[in-house]
């Protein structure tokens, strides 16, 4: 049995509304009413800007205990810095998040299309970590990462590799390194616009079952959220991983 942990890609989308959220249901309470139903977010948001941490604590009160946050980390540390010299910018990060205390379960940290697997660069971010940095999960892009010495790099060092589905657009790595198992889900034909079929999520929870210790914690995020499919899938995928349980 694995301890599944599955929602989408942010939970602020103005089409979700009489999809998901009520028509007259006001987008403050968004969150409250997201976390009513799915136990974690994944968010996007950290990925483009710096949230105050004001917004950190009105999170936190939106939700209950057993929520759980996964934020993106800085384009800055992943696109420009690409991993180098980023000790002050993820202190900067992680600074205003204290509201989400325990809540913050991981950091995702995804990676340039064009940066390769480079063991001495990771070695020296990871060295560069300041104290107390939540537990990242790498999404890498480059077809360097499928290679062995890059999942035995990811297996020695205990950090986990993201499996990534993108439609073929980008690498699918299907690797456990360490836990927990982090799947993302961007869309199986147009990136963000397209719905999975409930056989090919079934395809994802047997692989799971399979090749994933038993009793490993597993974060599921559905980033195709045009037009409410990040849900309806979230929901598939969650019955399927109930029933295999």
């Amino acid at each position: 049995m694995h301890d599944w942990w599955i929602g989408t890609s942010g939970f602020s989308y103005a089409d979700w509304r009489g999809v998901f959220y009520p028509q007259d249901l006001p987008s403050r309470e968004w969150l409250s009413f997201y976390a009513g139903e799915f136990s974690t977010v994944e968010l996007n948001v950290t990925f483009y800007r710096t949230p105050r941490e004001s917004t950190y604590r009105s999170w936190a009160q939106a939700v209950g205990e057993g929520f759980a946050f996964v934020l993106k980390a800085p384009r800055l540390i992943s696109h420009i810095k690409r991993l180098a010299d980023c000790r002050e910018s993820l202190e900067r990060f992680l600074a205003p998040t204290a509201p989400l205390a325990d809540r913050l379960a991981l950091v995702l940290l995804q990676l340039p299309p064009s940066l390769r697997f480079d063991a001495a660069l990771f070695d020296d971010f990871l060295e560069g970590l300041p104290p107390g940095f939540p537990p990242l999960a790498w999404e890498p892009r480059h077809r360097s990462f499928a290679d062995d010495a890059s999942v035995d790099w990811f297996r020695a060092h205990r950090q986990s590799l993201v499996v990534a589905e993108s439609g073929g657009r980008y690498p699918t790595i299907r690797a456990f390194t360490a836990p927990p198992a982090y799947l993302r889900f961007h869309g199986p034909e147009r990136l963000y616009a397209s719905a999975y079929s409930e056989g090919k999520l079934a395809e994802w929870a047997t692989w799971i079952r399979q090749e994933v210790p038993a009793g490993t914690t597993v974060y599921a995020f559905f980033n195709n959220d045009v037009g409410g499919h990040a849900v309806v899938n979230a929901r598939m995928l969650r019955a399927l991983a109930h029933a295999s349980s």
